[in-house]
C-alpha cells in the first residue's frame, strides 16, 4: 500500500470515524452522571502506578547491588534497611494497583448496564416515531439491524477504549521520559515495534466494516431464515410442506458464501499481523541489546539496566495498549456510526402539509383521495369521493388488493394521501393530534398482533390508559365472546399467552380474532369502530352472536366493516364496492342486487357456494 494511501486511510479515520467518541462518551455520561468522575480518577491512578513500580523496582536492585557492595556493616544495613523500605512502597503500590483494577472492573459492570439500556431506549423510542410506511421500507429496515446489532456492548467498548487510551497513553509518556534520560535509543525501538501493526490493523478494521456493511441485507435474510426454521408459528406448515431441508440448504448457500468472504480476510489478515508482530519482537530484542551492552561497557548499573527492560517493557506493553485501543475505537466508531445514522434518521411530520379548512359537520369525508405505496408505479385509491355520517354503518366489500385496507390506513392517519383529503368532523385528519384522533377509534385489522402477554394485558392494549380497569376488561371480554374460552382458563384472564414463556397456552386463530375484537372493545369512548375481516376465523354461531353484540354495542356509532362473507355485509347501511383502488358501486343490499352490477355478480357467485 502506498504511502499517500496510508496517509488519507488514517486521516479519514480521524476525521470522520473517531467523530463518535464525544457522542458515545455524551450517552455514557447522561446514562451514568458520575461515571466519568469516577472512571477518570481510578484511571489517573491506574496510570500512574505502573510507573511507580518500574521505578521502585530499580531503587530496590540498586540498594540490594549497594549491600552487596558495601565493605563496612553500617553501609551494609543500611542498604538493606532501604531495600526492605521500597519493598515495602512496591507492596503499596501493587495492592493499590489490585484494588483500582478492581475499581475500574466494577465501574465498567455499572456502566454496562445503564449504557446498554440507554442505548436500546433510544433504538426503540426513535423506532416508536417513524411512520407505518417506514417500516415497510427495505432500507429502513437494513439500517435498524445496524443499530441493534452490537448496540449493547459497542458504545461500552468505545467508552473503555477512550479511558483505555488515556490510561496507557500516560503510562507511556512517563516511560518514554525515563528511557529518554537513561537510553534514548530505546524509544526509537518502541515506535518500530508497534506503529506498523497499528496501521495494517486500523485499514483490516475497515474492509471488516465494510465488508459487514454491505452484507447487512444478506444477514437479515439469513437471520430470518433462522427464524422460520426454529419458530412454533412455522412449525406446522414446515413439517406439512417438508420445508425443512429446502430452507437449510438456502441457510448453507448464504453461510457458505459468507464464510468464503470472511476466510479471505482472516487470512490476509493473520499474515500480516504475524509478520508485523515478528518485527516488533526484533525491535524489543534490538532495544534490549543495546541496554546490555550499554551495562557490559559500564554506562549503566545493573539496576539502571533493570529499570531500561522493564520500563521498554512497560513502555511497548503501552504503546501496544493505546494502539490496540485506538484500534478498538476505530472499529467501535464504524459501527457506532451505524447507530448514530439511525438515531439521526428525519422524522417524517406528517401534519405539517397543507390542512383543508374545517367545515361544519359530523361525519367522514374523502374528497378526491389518491394514494400509492412508496415504489409502487400503481395507485392502491384513486379518485376516492365518499361522505360517511356519523352514525352510519358502512361495509367496504372487494377483492383482495382492491384498497379496503389502504382506505383504513389512510382514515385512521398511519398513512397521508397523496392526492385529495381526508376529513373528520370537517378538518383535515393531517390536523387532528394523532393521539385524539386515534382514541376516537376502535380498529382490529386482521393481521392483527398476537402479544405473548397475559390475557388480561392482550386485551387491555386496546386502550392503554385503562389497562387496569378489570370492569372495562371484563366487558369488553362479553362484548367479544370472549368469555366463552376465557372461563375454561385456569387462570382466567391472568393466563399467559403464547409458548414463549413458561406456563404459556396456545389460543386458537377464532379465539385469537375474539381477543382481537374485545381489544377493539376496549375503547368504550370511541365512536367509530373499524372492523377489518374481524370474523374470518370464527364458526357461523360465533360469527353471529358476535355481530348481535356488536350492534347493540355500536349502536348510534359510526361502522365500517371489511368483509368478504356476504350475509354479514348485507347487514350494513350502505355497502362500498371497491375495484382497482376505486369505488364502482354503493348503496344498500337490495338496491345493489336490483341494479346486477358488480356486487350482485360477487354474491350470486358466493351463494353458489353454499348450495
Amino acid at each position: 500500500m502506498r504511502i499517500s494511501s496510508l496517509r488519507q486511510s488514517i486521516g479519514e479515520a480521524w476525521r470522520t470515524r473517531f467523530s463518535y467518541t464525544p457522542k458515545t462518551l455524551q450517552l455514557a455520561w447522561r446514562a451514568w452522571p458520575r461515571g466519568k468522575f469516577v472512571l477518570m480518577g481510578l484511571t489517573l491512578a491506574s496510570a500512574a502506578l505502573p510507573l511507580g513500580m518500574t521505578y521502585v523496582g530499580k531503587l530496590i536492585v540498586d540498594a540490594v547491588m549497594a549491600a552487596q557492595a558495601a565493605t563496612d556493616m553500617a553501609t551494609r544495613d543500611a542498604a538493606r534497611g532501604e531495600a526492605v523500605y521500597w519493598l515495602l512502597v512496591e507492596f503499596v503500590l501493587v495492592g493499590g494497583l489490585m484494588v483500582v483494577e478492581r475499581g475500574l472492573l466494577l465501574a465498567r459492570q455499572l456502566l454496562e448496564k445503564v449504557l446498554g439500556t440507554e442505548i436500546n431506549v433510544l433504538i426503540m423510542e426513535k423506532a416508536m416515531q417513524m411512520e407505518l410506511a417506514d417500516f415497510e421500507d427495505a432500507g429502513f429496515y437494513d439500517k435498524l439491524v445496524r443499530a441493534r446489532r452490537e448496540a449493547s456492548t459497542r458504545p461500552l467498548s468505545l467508552v473503555h477504549g477512550t479511558f483505555q487510551v488515556v490510561r496507557s497513553g500516560l503510562t507511556l509518556a512517563g516511560c518514554a521520559t525515563l528511557l529518554m534520560h537513561f537510553n534514548p535509543w530505546t524509544v526509537l525501538g518502541l515506535l518500530v515495534a508497534v506503529v506498523p501493526a497499528f496501521i495494517a490493523e486500523v485499514n483490516f478494521s475497515a474492509a471488516t466494516f465494510r465488508l459487514r456493511r454491505r452484507r447487512a441485507p444478506e444477514a437479515r435474510q439469513i437471520a430470518y431464515l433462522e427464524w422460520i426454521i426454529s419458530s412454533d408459528n412455522h412449525a406446522k406448515e414446515m413439517k406439512l410442506f417438508s420445508l425443512g431441508p429446502l430452507l437449510v440448504a438456502r441457510y448453507k448457500q448464504k453461510a457458505k458464501a459468507f464464510y468464503e468472504e470472511d476466510r479471505r480476510l482472516a487470512l490476509v489478515h493473520s499474515f500480516w499481523g504475524s509478520a508485523l508482530t515478528l518485527l516488533g519482537l526484533a525491535a524489543f530484542y534490538g532495544s534490549y541489546l543495546a541496554v546490555i551492552l550499554a551495562t557490559a561497557l559500564g554506562r549503566l548499573t545493573l539496576g539502571e539496566m533493570t529499570f531500561c527492560v522493564a520500563a521498554f517493557r512497560q513502555g511497548q506493553q503501552s504503546f501496544q495498549s493505546v494502539l490496540n485501543a485506538v484500534n478498538g475505537m476505530y472499529q467501535d466508531n464504524l459501527y457506532m456510526s451505524n447507530l448514530f445514522e439511525f438515531l439521526l434518521m428525519p422524522v417524517r411530520f406528517r401534519r405539517s402539509g397543507a390542512v383543508q379548512t374545517a367545515r361544519r359537520e359530523h361525519g367522514i369525508r374523502f374528497e378526491g383521495v389518491g394514494f400509492r405505496y412508496p415504489g409502487v408505479a400503481t395507485w392502491a385509491l384513486r379518485d376516492i369521493s365518499l361522505f360517511v355520517p356519523a352514525g352510519e354503518s358502512i361495509a367496504l366489500v372487494g377483492q383482495n388488493g382492491a384498497g379496503k385496507t389502504t382506505f383504513i390506513r389512510l382514515l385512521t392517519g398511519l398513512y397521508d394521501p397523496d392526492e385529495g383529503a381526508v376529513l373528520l368532523d370537517g378538518r383535515d385528519v393531517r390536523g387532528w393530534d394523532p393521539a385524539d384522533l386515534r382514541r376516537r377509534m376502535g380498529v382490529i385489522f386482521q393481521d392483527f398482533n398476537q402479544y405473548q402477554f397475559l390475557l388480561r394485558e392482550n386485551i387491555g392494549v386496546g386502550s392503554i390508559d385503562h389497562l387496569g380497569d378489570d370492569s372495562r376488561i371484563e366487558r369488553a371480554v362479553l362484548r367479544s365472546g370472549a368469555d366463552s374460552f376465557v372461563a375454561g382458563l385456569n387462570r382466567g384472564l391472568d393466563t399467559q399467552l403464547g409458548r414463549m414463556f413458561e406456563g404459556g397456552v396456545n389460543l386458537s386463530g377464532g379465539q385469537w380474532q375474539k381477543v382481537a375484537l374485545a381489544r377493539a372493545f376496549m375503547r368504550e369512548e370511541a365512536d367509530i369502530f373499524v372492523l377489518d375481516e374481524p370474523t374470518a376465523a370464527l364458526d357461523v354461531e360465533s360469527e353471529h352472536a358476535i355481530f348481535q353484540r356488536f350492534a347493540a354495542v355500536a349502536k348510534g356509532k359510526t361502522t365500517i366493516l371489511i368483509s368478504h362473507r356476504f350475509r354479514t355485509v348485507r347487514k350494513a347501511g350502505r355497502i362500498i364496492v371497491i375495484e382497482g383502488g376505486r369505488i364502482v358501486e354503493q348503496g344498500s343490499h337490495q338496491k345493489l342486487m336490483n341494479d346486477r352490477g358488480r356486487y350482485a355478480a360477487m354474491f350470486a357467485l358466493q351463494a353458489d357456494g353454499y348450495h
